[in-house]
């Protein structure tokens, strides 16, 4: 048996053309008959990096029986000049977190993936204590199983109090061993009582590591602390008309401007 959680996540890799840039990971959110692709914004334009890819691929699984077979399948991120992706602010500034709509009928018709729905969101900020175990679902470093085209899963836990934003941002701590490659994961906790199809909450978006500008390289290890923006964002990043085409604007989260004291 295949765990459902595993078919949540995608692994993309970034082009400039037909130049190769980055890995990175993303995963599947369905609202209604839409179907969206969740990652980083980084991984979509990161003008400190000077990233600046004009597509993305993401590996597809196609035959349920046999899951060595696989495709790869291409997005454009832009549109007569315009980007077609999404990114979100909230009061303290951008998110990292973009989502870009899927045409679902240019996937493969065989195409075997999972997609979260707003009813793996969180919906009380209490349900979630510090200490909470988690799986971050991606493709650290690409590493991946390379036969069977699967992500792999990394233990980690709530590191921060759940629903307050950390130094007024829009994301929790997780404490967890990560790689670059991980960006865009699905943070998520185990819902025994939820979806029995998917038996998972979608608690947030894995960004970056955090460390201390500080910090002795000789005498102290890494923090092993990481960012993982709030996943209620994507009830503002999937918003909207289905066919108005979706720029990556900075577009306001409401629901960030009020926060749990």
């Amino acid at each position: 048996m295949i765990e459902s959680i595993l078919l949540t996540a995608a692994r993309v890799c970034t082009f400039e053309r037909q130049r190769a840039l980055t890995n990175a990971s993303a995963f599947f959110f369905e609202r209604g008959r839409r179907l969206f692709l969740v990652t980083s914004r980084h991984v979509m334009f990161d003008k400190q990096s000077k990233h600046f890819p004009d597509r993305i691929e993401v590996e597809l699984h196609i035959d349920p029986e046999n899951m060595a077979k696989s495709t790869g399948f291409s997005i454009p991120l832009y549109r007569n000049g315009k980007s077609i992706w999404r990114q979100g602010k909230d009061a303290a500034g951008e998110i990292d977190v973009a989502v870009i709509e899927i045409d679902r009928k240019a996937l493969p018709k065989t195409a075997v993936y999972r997609a979260f729905t707003p009813k793996h969101l969180a919906g009380r900020f209490d349900q979630v204590e510090v200490g909470t175990s988690l799986l971050i679902v991606g493709f650290p470093l690409g590493f991946h199983d390379t036969l069977h085209h699967m992500p792999v899963v990394r233990q980690a836990a709530i590191a921060s109090s759940f629903g307050l934003r950390f130094q007024g941002e829009g994301y929790f701590l997780t404490d967890a061993r990560t790689h670059r490659g991980t960006s865009g994961a699905p943070v998520v906790m185990r819902d025994a009582d939820g979806d029995t199809q998917l038996p998972w909450k979608l608690l947030g978006v894995h960004s970056m590591r955090m460390d201390m500008s500080s910090r002795d390289r000789q005498q102290d290890e890494s923090l092993g602390l990481n960012c993982a923006w709030y996943a209620d964002i994507l009830m503002t990043l999937t918003a909207g008309d289905a066919r108005i085409p979706m720029p990556a604007e900075a577009l306001q989260d409401e629901s960030r401007k009020t926060e749990a004291a």
